[in-house]
């Protein structure tokens, strides 16, 4: 099961509406084009709108998947009184005094440019069900980071 809000499960259907209804004619019409040149045995261009057409029915299932497991959560029924999904949380980087802040997300929401960041990540873990005013140390690939929690918002 997948929790996501709302606007990430509104992406994944949008994403799938998308693939569906334009992906998969541009394939076949590139399919059908390569057919048209001749001997399919030797036919470079076939091959690769073949190889095309598996991994957009790749991802057009993956899609499905995700979506049919997706659990919508209903954000007014969370509380800000610890880090969890959904939580926005503002931090403070105790050795270098840095300020950040990040959106917990799940895996399919995760957009680092956003700052969302997924359940999985470390940081994530490390944040979870911990309250405002508690310092909490990460380890993370590059080492470890010591943050305190300043604030937790919906």
């Amino acid at each position: 099961m997948a929790y996501m809000s709302q606007e990430g499960y509104d992406k994944l259907i949008a994403e799938l509406q998308q693939l569906e209804s334009v992906e998969r004619k541009k394939i076949s019409a590139a399919i059908a084009e390569a057919r048209d040149k001749g001997d399919l045995s030797e036919n470079s261009e076939y091959e690769a709108a073949r190889e095309a057409q598996g991994h957009l029915e790749d991802k057009i299932n993956r899609l499905k998947l995700t979506i049919a497991e997706a659990k919508i959560v209903d954000t007014s029924r969370l509380s800000n009184e610890v880090v969890q999904i959904m939580s926005k949380v503002e931090m403070t980087n105790m050795k270098t005094k840095a300020k950040m802040a990040y959106t917990i997300v799940s895996e399919n929401e995760a957009n680092l440019r956003e700052g969302k960041i997924s359940i999985q990540t470390p940081i994530a873990q490390g944040l979870l069900n911990k309250k405002v005013g508690d310092e909490v140390v990460v380890k993370i690939p590059a080492g470890t980071l010591h943050l305190r929690i300043d604030s937790i918002s919906l």
